[in-house]
Order: structure tokens, then C-alpha cells, then sequence
């Protein structure tokens, strides 16, 4: 009984330690859902070949965190197999090795709860990130919760394709402001990158640009052609958001309205 225990007690430690380092890269600026993803590929040695995974190895925080992981991996299995094989080895009745197996089922089980339960998850996800933010120097910001990725509004990388309505032409004659995006930088086809582009930058066809905006804004975006019907979609998205502009600044007066003075 006390190997089924250990076993499950190794089991907790593994999400713990997983949902830590997955919290640490959060605060780097890695999204919720792809620091989950990296935190469990690194902790169970899956190393999938992604740029997710690559943005992580290319910057020294990222690196060292999952470094850290795989070095703590690399004794939490053989520990938990160990431990599984001296669960029932060591059996000596029947009925013991079924109080063990049933023990072991709802430790399992548990844990599972645990690591679905999202209450859970948002209170350590407070617990952790305040942890990691007092008792270390990650120098670093939830770039996803800022820019509030969770909601309607997303990031988006959009590679211009032959015919498309950015292609051959200049940010500041595309005016995608007035569509509610913005570019936020431009990687050409030999690999340059072009932070925050100033609007004489020509868009060409191979350049990716990564895109802010509202994500249903930036899916009509990408699939926009060249001509007159792409100009006619440019002025629908235009009137689009002045009217979503407007909603927004008739909200704020109203609130000011009903505020007690």
C-alpha cells in the first residue's frame, strides 16, 4: 500500500512541476494553451519540431526552464516505474493485490480531477505566477493576457500569396487601420525581419506578416483578392469597425451618464 501511495504521490508531483514550468513560460510571453503543450512535451520527452518549439530553445529563459524540466524528468519516470513494479511484486495475497489496484484506481483518478478541474487550475495558476514573479528574475510579461488573445482578438501570421489585395503594395496606402489591424512586423523570404514596419514598407509577395486584430477581421483579411472586389470587402470591413467604434464610444458616454458625480 504504501508503493500504490508513493506511486500516486510521485504522479501529483509530476503535474505539479509541469504546471509550474508551464506558468514560468506564460510569463515569458508563450500562450496559455502552447505552454502546456511545451511543458508536457519536454516533461514526457515527446520533442515535437515546431516553431513553438523553436521561439522556446532561441530564448535563454524558455531554454533554461525546459531544461530544467528535462533534467527533472530524466529521474521522475524511473521512479514512477519502480515504484508501479514494487507495487505488486511484493504481493502476497490475492485480495491485497486488489485493495492495492483499487487504491491505485481512485489515486488515479483523483489526479485526474485535479488536473482537470479548472478552479484548481486558476487558483494555482495565481499561486504560481505570483511565486515565480517574488522569488525569481523572469523579467517578463503574459503577453497573451495583455493583448487579451482569449477573447475575439487574436495574432495572426499571414503569408501573402500571388493575387492577394496586400501584395505590391505600401502599409501606408493599405491603411489597415481602418479595418482595426495592425502589423505588428514583416518577415521577408530570405529571413529579415522587420519589426513594427513603417508605412513606406512595400508588402511582396512570400512575406509573412504577423497581424493584431479581431481574429474574424483577419481570416477575411487573408483570404482578400486583388481588384475590385477586394476593394469593395476593404470598405465593408471599414465601415465595420467604425460602426463597432461607435458602439464603443456610445458605451463610455452612457457610462459616464449613469456615473454618480
Amino acid at each position: 500500500m504504501i508503493a500504490v501511495g508513493t506511486l500516486i504521490f510521485v504522479l501529483f508531483l509530476s503535474l505539479i512541476v509541469v504546471r509550474i514550468a508551464a506558468e514560468a513560460l506564460i510569463l515569458t510571453g508563450v500562450s496559455r494553451e502552447a505552454a502546456r503543450f511545451q511543458a508536457r512535451s519536454a516533461w514526457t520527452g515527446t520533442g515535437f519540431t515546431t516553431s513553438e518549439a523553436e521561439q522556446v530553445v532561441n530564448h535563454p529563459v524558455r531554454r533554461q526552464i525546459v531544461s530544467s524540466l528535462m533534467f527533472l524528468r530524466s529521474a521522475g519516470l524511473v521512479t514512477a516505474a519502480s515504484t508501479l513494479m514494487l507495487s505488486f511484486v511484493s504481493v502476497e495475497e490475492s485480495g491485497d493485490g486488489l485493495v492495492r489496484l483499487l487504491f491505485l484506481i481512485v489515486g488515479v483518478a483523483a489526479l485526474w480531477f485535479f488536473a482537470k478541474s479548472r478552479w484548481i487550475s486558476y487558483w494555482m495558476s495565481r499561486v504560481i505566477a505570483r511565486a515565480l514573479k517574488r522569488y525569481t528574475d523572469l523579467d517578463t510579461r503574459d503577453y497573451a493576457g495583455l493583448l487579451h488573445l482569449a477573447g475575439e482578438y487574436a495574432i495572426m501570421e499571414l503569408k501573402v500569396q500571388e493575387g492577394s489585395w496586400l501584395s505590391n503594395r505600401a502599409l501606408q496606402d493599405l491603411r489597415l487601420t481602418d479595418e482595426g489591424v495592425l502589423v505588428l512586423g514583416v518577415t521577408h523570404p530570405d529571413g529579415n525581419y522587420e519589426g513594427a514596419p513603417r508605412g513606406s514598407t512595400v508588402v511582396h509577395v512570400g512575406d509573412t506578416l504577423a497581424l493584431y486584430g479581431r481574429s474574424s477581421e483577419l481570416a477575411k483579411l487573408g483570404q482578400r483578392r486583388a481588384g475590385a472586389e477586394g476593394e469593395q470587402e476593404r470598405k465593408v470591413a471599414v465601415e465595420v469597425e467604425r460602426g463597432i467604434e461607435g458602439e464603443a464610444s456610445q458605451g463610455k458616454s452612457q457610462e459616464k451618464l449613469v456615473s454618480p458625480p
